[in-house]
């Protein structure tokens, strides 16, 4: 099948890598984001997905949008020439209504949840924060509503307590990259039969902003975990002390034991931080966190135990404990 691929960031390269090296379709052209600043020096770099695509001389669009006249008039070219689907990995953009039949078998997205569940943004951190057991990976048919269009093919994937964002990220992507191709393959062949979407079980995962990332210290343990987990590496959990924002890399729940919890040694308030036998405890809602590495203002994410040799606030005010502040 000749196909046109949309997508912007690393996940949606890795797509295009596997469709063009795979052989199994060919790619006609790309569609992508504009170059855009990166990195501390804020310099300009292409997209990972216009960065595959030069690798392989293919034909590149870098459109902000789609309701302009020229990505419409680019689209309708690449139709007239036989473009059959549009593969869609992350493209950043939303497909104009007009221009969803454009090709034959229409825009073709790789999600990474299992469809209903977690439509929208985020639903890799979704699926981490809300303690879900398994996850996966679904190829649709996209409409105007938001992830609603119907299923084509779906694979699955456990979600681990160890499992961060980009863990859970990586694994769906290089499993979707075969299922992307599976489903292409299936649509040429007429064997894809497309499924609509139950109405049960619809769940939503919005965009992530900075502050869903800050720590409530209020939550039980677990809930936090899943919380840390599901914000590494971006945009970083995070909570306050004395005023200034930390970055927490990585936590686990500890045994309550280790912290006392009996009435000469009772168990610490939320946020509340103890220093025992060279580790970092922290009380909460329910239960207690070890701290396994933090990150100070203007230093580097470093193991937590060496933080608090080194800081001065961990001595407290007054005589009272310090404590990391819960949420306002």
């Amino acid at each position: 099948m000749r196909i046109i691929f949309a997508g912007t960031p690393e996940p949606a390269a890795v797509v295009l890598r596997r469709l063009v090296e795979g052989g199994e379709h060919e790619v006609v052209a790309v569609l992508t984001q504009p170059d855009a600043p990166r990195g501390r020096g804020r310099t300009v770099h292409p997209s990972a997905v216009a960065a595959v695509a030069a690798e392989y001389d293919l034909p590149v669009h870098k459109f902000p949008g789609l309701r302009d006249d020229d990505p419409r008039e680019v689209l309708r070219a690449l139709a007239a020439d036989g473009a059959e689907a549009v593969a869609v990995v992350a493209y950043g953009t939303l497909i104009p209504a007009d221009l969803l039949d454009v090709v034959p078998h229409g825009w073709i997205n790789l999600h990474f949840s299992l469809l209903p569940r977690w439509r929208g943004a985020a639903p890799v951190q979704a699926a981490i924060a809300a303690g879900d057991a398994v996850t996966g990976a679904t190829t649709f048919r996209i409409e105007e509503g938001l992830d609603t269009g119907p299923v084509l093919g779906t694979v699955t994937a456990p979600v681990t307590r160890e499992d961060t964002a980009d863990d859970l990220l990586t694994r769906l992507t290089y499993a979707g990259r075969d299922l992307m191709v599976e489903t292409l393959t299936g649509l040429a062949e007429g064997t894809v039969v497309p499924r609509p979407q139950p109405d049960e079980g619809v769940t939503h995962a919005g965009k992530i902003r900075t502050a869903d990332a800050r720590i409530d210290w209020s939550r039980p343990a677990e809930v936090i975990q899943r919380t840390v987990r599901a914000h590494t590496p971006a945009p970083g959990a995070w909570t306050m002390l004395d005023g200034q924002r930390h970055k927490i890399g990585g936590v686990a729940v500890a045994d309550p034991d280790a912290v006392g919890g009996t009435a000469d040694a009772p168990a610490p308030a939320p946020g509340e931080i103890r220093v025992v036998d060279g580790r970092v405890l922290v009380g909460t809602g329910e239960g207690v966190l070890e701290v396994l590495t933090i990150q100070a203002p203007g230093k580097r994410m470093t193991d937590a135990a060496a933080w608090a040799r080194g800081a001065r606030a961990l001595s407290g005010t007054s005589g009272s404990p310090a404590r990391f502040e819960t949420e306002d």
